[in-house]
């Protein structure tokens, strides 16, 4: 971390709880940028199960026998 951002991290760390928080979502967010090319292969993945759901190519599980399995209720 250079010194610019050392500076800076000393002074959130003075700010209130609640500015801090909202610092540190606003930072977080910044770091999330949509990726166009993931989005379009998990869409086209998404399009691909639920056409083969709707040719019965994909078998389903019950909810509740997938909790039963995990030893758990939903």
């Amino acid at each position: 971390m250079n010194h610019s951002a050392q500076q800076m991290l000393q002074q959130a760390i003075g700010l209130p709880a609640l500015d801090r928080a909202a610092l540190i979502e606003g930072l977080i967010a910044s770091l999330d940028r949509p990726d166009d090319t993931i989005d379009a292969l998990w869409r086209k993945e998404a399009e691909d199960r639920m056409n083969a759901y709707r040719a019965g190519e994909l078998a389903t599980v019950d909810a509740d026998e997938v909790f039963a399995e995990l030893g758990r209720t939903p």
